[in-house]
């Protein structure tokens, strides 16, 4: 590994600077985390229900057609609740849906929690694999980008990267159907069979819409991994160790990688909201039957209460994954760690 084997000319206080730079760095401790996870979540609410209550949707008038009376309206529309003042209607909204309880369909009557937790195992599946995908695909590309800097491969890998950044997933989707289910055939094109069924059969229907929601994610994770690695091979410590007689192999994995991986696991927390947002161009086309149909149809019927409820729940698996990454650069990163410690009110005394 040529970047290992040179050394990097002598800096003053190098090793400090490296240290304060990563403790600037840091991320949020964890009671810092969840408080501002929990006041984002309130916002969040908020918001979508102050959505909901601003419509122009009247369930009354919806579900009992035209021929309803004015009475009639007024009728539903006090079993809905919707006659009380709204923050009146937001807190007992609210309450209900933190013990579980997001209401009840207008047009079908069913509960929203049970339409979206049948609903929510398909996105939260293929996300996952699609996550597994950007980690491998991006952190493999990153790393040999990095170790050939300046060479054929990290050229071909920069180019690779900068158009997938360009392409939307729904692109990317028709392109593997196009090739590898069309012209190929090798994966259906469509469809899902849920894991507890058949795993085999789910992995051959999720691979296609994983892989068009992964790659956008693998080339930025590619792109801060590669980066990162760079400047990172060219530290004293890495210097050190080679010369300390360490197989370049075990330096790169031992060390740089896990200081260098910080920039890359928070490019695949901010992937999260990204696949949530490409999942509905994606079940389209995939004919997936996830959360992101059940709140287009929702919003096509003008169905306020399971748009609410898909919403809400989006904002809370964006929020844990957020969690998530700051758990995982945590982990990561001693220095980090004690950084957060240090902090006012998150542990000892600055």
């Amino acid at each position: 590994m040529t970047a290992l084997l040179v050394p990097a000319p002598a800096r003053r206080g190098g090793r400090g600077r490296v240290l304060a730079a990563r403790a600037a760095r840091a991320p949020r401790g964890p009671a810092r985390a969840l408080l501002t996870t929990a006041t984002v979540f309130l916002i969040s609410s908020l918001i979508t229900f102050g959505l909901g209550a601003l419509s122009e949707a009247n369930p009354g008038a919806a579900v009992l057609g035209e021929t309803a009376t004015p009475a009639d309206i007024a009728r539903m529309n006090h079993e809905f609740g919707l006659d009380r003042p709204l923050t009146e209607q937001f807190t007992s909204w609210l309450g209900h849906a933190l013990g579980g309880d997001l209401g009840h369909s207008w047009f079908t009557t069913l509960p929203v929690a049970d339409s979206i937790a049948a609903a929510l195992p398909v996105d939260l599946s293929i996300a996952g694999l699609a996550l597994l995908f950007a980690v491998l695909l991006g952190g493999a590309a990153g790393i040999a980008a990095a170790r050939s800097n300046g060479g054929r491969l990290d050229l071909a890998v920069t180019g690779i990267c900068s158009v997938l950044g360009t392409l939307p997933a729904f692109v990317i989707a028709i392109g593997l159907i196009a090739v590898l289910s069309v012209q190929a055939g090798l994966l259906p094109s469509g469809g899902y069979v849920p894991f507890g069924q058949d795993p085999g059969q789910w992995l051959r229907f999720a691979v296609l819409p994983a892989l068009a929601l992964s790659l956008d994610a693998a080339a930025g994770i590619a792109r801060q991994l590669r980066t990162s690695l760079v400047g990172a091979l060219r530290e004293n410590y890495v210097t050190g160790a080679v010369m300390r007689g360490l197989p370049a192999r075990r330096v790169l994995f031992g060390h740089v990688l896990r200081n260098a991986a910080g920039p890359a696991v928070t490019v695949l927390g901010m992937s999260v909201p990204m696949l949530i947002g490409g999942a509905v161009v994606t079940e389209r086309i995939f004919n997936l039957p996830g959360i992101a149909q059940l709140s287009l149809q929702a919003a096509q019927q003008h169905d306020v209460p399971v748009i609410q409820g898909t919403l809400l729940v989006t904002v809370a698996v964006v929020l844990i994954a957020n969690l998530a990454v700051d758990a995982g650069l945590l982990a990561l990163n001693p220095a980090a760690r004690r950084a957060a410690k240090s902090r006012p009110g998150e542990g000892s005394q600055p």
